[in-house]
Order: structure tokens, then sequence, then C-alpha cells
């Protein structure tokens, strides 16, 4: 009775609760063609597809928050589930399955900027909410046949139907290295299966020897209150039941979705930098006219298990045991809308991360409802012609992280959003995997086999990759400075990075580079930064010399007074107003002394003011000295007076 009951349980409770995006990984992928309807109409335009043909996909999930596993160990012989599995009780525990069917499905270019497909499909998923953890505890625990089910409140619901569908996109926007498509897809659904349930205050007491059969044997009975919400499309409880697909369980449903592009480089090419799309999905519900709807109160005592067991039915079972309150005909099952959000980054060459979001649209509280959870996943991809890899990471509602891999290889496509996770995990919940084959017919694009975004037959340089603006070539470098011509102001003239690979200019002609010339419109000369001088006057000439003859040395020596460079400074600042003008510095003494000793003295002191000056900033080959010695005297020798004259220096310009 145990696990009967416990299927039943499930059965009864309880579905509904969708958590997994369908072949996670593979529908990021440029060339996953028509599968990329799922996600997102838009995205079937600017194919790389001619046609593709589908020929048959399946994704299939199974989650749970309940019990968890080490894969590696329950693959293995003599694993326990009982003694081994981790336990975690929650007071709404959920499971779920799903299967996700693509089925034949052809996707076709109408022309360069739009494109048709035409795809079926069949969709299915059952699941267990707002389950009390300890009630699984009861059923699932082997010391006793007793459990006790204490509920309160639980609802889902259980959904099969197919679809076929037709899906249209285009180029809406197409400038400016921008690409803006939409996309629509109409739906026809055919609904193959329904339940769903709700109870409200629901207990349950099962006692294994609860009923006295007389002989000293025994079956169980149960207790139970609450009400009990049931809907199904047909009697598939009872023993007898024979599937048939329900009469008069239609509707439609809507797709639609915009997709944005940037391309940095060339919009007539399939390589973006980066994608955005936003889509909403599955717009709709599914009309089950001849369904039952039934409200029962299901408290009773003691209810043998034997009356179950006899019943054809649960339903004849609820009639003979419980009240029923209410009944009708007819019920609608709304499909999982959601938003879908993705981004895609080509950030290298067959390089790409996707960040995709799913957020449902379906309220918590909608009983006929199918509902996805919350999923947010980053999935980085190697993608080209032939081949694909994906190494998605995703965080699920209530699931937690999950890590998984997957590929796509010529006609194969296949993978798992789960499955490196559920290997690395001692407290795995949760398991799904996705395969498929297809028919790739690619365009018969022109070639280009440098991958520059342009054709051969244009490309100046078919096998050198090189930007548009250049023919596909890549820039030279005509004047060899260094410089790519795309960026030199002057290709064909050398010149510096600092003047855009243009030489400098010399306006005035007069050696003088205008960046360096203070006086860019007026001939100048080097020493004066590109400036004309002004004539050396004799005013300027006789201010000189009274600086210089009051240059005091030691006496018999020609070292100068410290006293004396002032004055020397001051001559420094007169000779730099000159630049290009020459000066002969002249040593003079008395006659006092040797004629021969008073000319090497006059020399040394000439040379001492000459060392004074070139250490100040003059330079050198400005400079000419001479030592007179007593052969220039300007005053009499005879007096005092007229010999500490005749000690001088004189600065005279060199005509």
């Amino acid at each position: 009775m145990k696990k009967n009951t416990l299927l039943v349980f499930w059965l009864l409770g309880i579905f509904g609760y969708l958590q997994s995006q369908s072949y996670i990984g593979f529908l990021s992928d440029n060339y996953s063609g028509v599968n990329a309807v799922i996600s997102n109409p838009a995205n079937i335009n600017s194919s790389p597809y001619k046609l593709d043909i589908n020929l048959g996909g399946v994704s299939a999930f199974a989650s749970n928050d309940y019990f968890g596993v080490n894969v590696f160990k329950a693959l293995k012989d003599g694993y326990d589930f009982n003694l081994e599995a981790t336990r975690s009780p929650l007071n709404d525990n959920r499971a779920t399955g799903n299967v996700d069917v693509l089925g034949p499905s052809f996707m076709f270019s109408l022309s360069q900027n739009s494109t048709l497909a035409l795809f079926t499909r069949a969709r299915f998923f059952i699941n267990a909410n707002e389950i009390n953890g300890e009630t699984i505890a009861s059923i699932d625990d082997d010391t006793t046949n007793d459990f006790t089910v204490d509920e309160d409140d639980f609802n889902g619901v259980g959904h099969a139907w197919a679809e076929f569908g037709v899906a249209y996109a285009t180029t809406i926007l197409n400038k400016n290295n921008r690409k803006l498509k939409g996309g629509i897809s109409l739906k026809y659904l055919k609904g193959l299966a329904s339940a769903y349930a709700f109870g409200e205050d629901v207990t349950f007491n099962y006692d294994a020897d609860g009923t006295d059969l007389g002989g000293g044997q025994t079956t169980g009975s149960f207790t139970s209150s609450g009400t009990l919400n049931l809907a199904r499309f047909d009697e598939f409880d009872a023993d007898n039941y024979d599937y048939k697909s329900p009469n008069n369980a239609s509707g439609f449903a809507l797709d639609i979705g915009v997709s944005y592009q940037w391309h940095p480089d060339d919009l007539n090419t399939n390589t973006y930098k980066f994608k955005l799309g936003l889509s909403v999905t599955d717009i709709g519900f599914i009309n089950y006219k001849n369904g039952v709807r039934e409200v029962y109160n299901i408290t009773n005592t003691n209810v043998s298990e034997e009356d179950y067991e006899n019943s054809e039915s649960i339903n004849e079972f609820l009639n003979n045991f419980y009240t029923r309150l209410d009944g009708r005909t007819g019920y609608k099952i709304d499909l999982p809308s959601a938003l879908n959000f993705n981004l895609d980054w080509n950030f290298r060459k067959n390089l790409f991360l996707n960040f995709n979001v799913d957020m449902p649209l379906i309220s918590t509280d909608r009983i006929t409802a199918n509902r996805i959870a919350n999923i947010v996943s980053l999935t980085p991809r190697y993608e080209s012609k032939w081949f694909s890899f994906y190494l998605p990471f995703s965080v699920v509602q209530r699931n937690g992280f999950r890590m998984g891999a997957g590929f796509r290889a010529g006609p194969i496509y296949a993978g798992s959003g789960s499955l490196i996770s559920a290997f690395a995990s001692n407290n795995n919940q949760q398991a799904d995997v996705y395969a498929g084959v297809k028919v790739p017919i690619y365009k018969n694009l022109p070639k280009d086999k440098d991958e520059d975004g342009i054709v051969d037959k244009l490309d100046n340089c078919p096998e050198i990759f090189g930007p548009k603006d250049n023919g596909g070539c890549p820039w030279g470098d005509t004047d060899e400075d260094g410089i790519l011509d795309n960026e030199d102001a002057c290709p064909e003239d050398a010149g510096p990075i600092e003047n855009k690979g243009c030489p400098w200019k010399d306006t005035d002609g007069d050696g003088v580079l205008d960046k360096d010339d203070n006086c860019v419109e007026e001939a100048g000369t080097i020493p004066n930064n590109g400036c004309p001088e002004g004539e050396v006057t004799e005013e300027i000439q006789n201010n000189l010399n009274a600086f210089a003859r009051t240059i005091l040395f030691d006496s018999g020596t020609a070292m100068i007074k410290p006293e004396s460079n002032t004055i020397l400074m001051e001559i420094v600042q007169i000779l730099k107003t000159y630049p290009s003008a020459g000066f002969t510095i002249e040593g003079h003494t008395d006659s006092t002394g040797g004629e021969d000793l008073n000319r090497e003295l006059s020399e040394a002191r000439a040379n001492s003011v000459k060392d004074f000056l070139v250490k100040n900033g003059i330079d050198a080959n400005r400079l000419l000295t001479v030592g007179y010695g007593e052969s220039k005297p300007i005053f009499s020798n005879i007096t005092n007076y007229g010999r500490a004259r005749n000690r001088r220096v004189e600065i005279n310009l060199i005509d």
C-alpha cells in the first residue's frame, strides 16, 4: 500500500512547475537553425543556412529538492538508495520531470532579410508542488507500514500537448552598423493529456492493520479530512482504460521576439560584436471542453484499503466514500508564458559569452497554468561552421547552481545543462539531457578566404585580413615613418607621430622648425629661437665695457674677486640678448713689471672672464680672448690713477 499510495499521491497532486530551459547551450548557437524558434523567433533570421531541417530532437529534465545522490556512486553496483541518498525535508518540497520534443521542422530563407519556419513540437511535464517533506519521510520509512500525510494546501498541474507552428522573421532596420530583427510564431495547439489538482487542509492517516477481515487477517485502513479539487481530461485511472486523444482539446499560442545586433565592421556579415534578444513565448492556452472538474470533501474515518483496491477507478472510490461538492465540464490550461532576455558577446573570433535569463509571466497562484522557474545562465562557447562547444553555468530557482556541457558537430547536437555538476556533487538533485539530428544546408555565400568580411572578388588582398576602407588589404606605411597610412596625415612624407606623421614646417625659412620657432612668420636666428636679433649699438658696447672695467682681480693673479660676480651676470644677460653676435675679451695691464709677464697676466685674466661667461650659458665659440699686456694704455702709467685705469678688461663686438 505504501508505494501504491505514494504513486497515487503524486498523481493526485500534483503536478506543474516546469524548471528547465530546453536545449540549454545549443539555443545560444548561431548555427542552431530552426531550433532557435523555441526561445526567440527573431533569431531564425540572418541564419547561415539556406535550409535547415530538424529531423528530431528531444530534451528531458528531472528534478527534486528532497532526494540527493552522488551520481558516481549511484551508478556503481551495490549502491543502496535508501541508505546513501541524502534527504532535505522542507515544508514545500517539489519534484518535476519534463520532456520537450522538436519534431520534423524546416527553416528556409525567403530572401536576404526574411526567413520562414514550419515546426512541430510535443511537450510534457509533471510535478509535485508544496509537498511537506515530513510526508515523504513518513511514506519512505521502512521501519513501519503506517504513515501520515499532513499537507495543508498543495496545488499543481500536469500537461502534455502538441504544437504545429509557423514562424516568420524579418530585418526591420539595417544601417549604421546596427541591425534590428523581429519575429513571430503562430502555433496551433492540440491537447494530449492534462490533469490538475489542489487540496486544502488535507490530512491522511494510513494504518496497515486497521481493518479486521476475520480469521486473523487484516488489511489497511485510512482516515482523511480536507477538500480535494480534481480536473482531468479522461477517466485515465480506470482499470480498463485505453488512451485516446481527447476530443475538443485545442487552442492557439503566440511567440514574439526582437533581436538587436551591432556589427562594428560590416553589416553584410553575420559576425556581430554584441547581440541582444528579447522575447515573450507561449502566450496562449488549451481548452479541454470535455474535461471534468470535481470537488470532494474527503473527510471520513477507517475506510478499508480493500474497498480502494476493489474500486474500478479513483473517481468511483471518491464518489462511493466521500462527499462530492461540485462537478463541472470543461477547463483551460494556460501555457508557461515566459519573458526571455539574451545577451551574446563575440569577444574574440569564434569565441562567445552568452548571458540568458528566463522569467515566468504566470503567477504561482494560478492553478490551471504551467509555469517555468526563474533561470539565469552564463554560457561560454566556441562556435564555427561545422562544430560548436558549450559550457553552460546556470542558477535555477529552488535547485541552485548547475554546470553542463554540449556540442554541435555537423548534423548532430547533444548536451546537458547539468552534466558536470551532476557528477561533481554529493547531493545532486537534478539531471537533464538533450540530443538531436538535423540536416543543415548552408547558403552559397561568396568566398572570403581571409574572413575579413569582404568577398574575395572584391578584396584587393583576398588572402590577407584587412579593413573594408582599404579594399580588404592591411594598412601599409608608405613613407616608412612608423605610422600606418590610415593614421598618417602625410602618408607619403615621413614625419613624427607628434605631428600626425607629417614633417614639421619652417614657415619663415630661417632654419628653425615652426614647433621651436618663437617667431614663426618672421625669419630669425637659431640661437634666438627663430626670432630676429637687434643690433649691438654703441650704447650697448659702452655698457659692456663699463661693466667689464669694474671686474676686480686679486693682485698679481687672474683670480676674479667674488664681489665682481654680480657685474659679470649683468654681462651674461647682455650677451644672451644677442645670441649670434661674437665678442672679444681683451685683457690689459699697467706698465709695472716685465712686458712678457704683463702679457701673460692679461691673457689669463681674459680667459678667467671667458670661463665665467661660458659656465653661465654663453657659447664658447662666440668668445675670443686676447692679452695685450701694457701695450694699449688708456691713461698715463706715471700716476697711480692712470695705472689703475690701465689694469682693465674690455669686451668688444666682433665686426
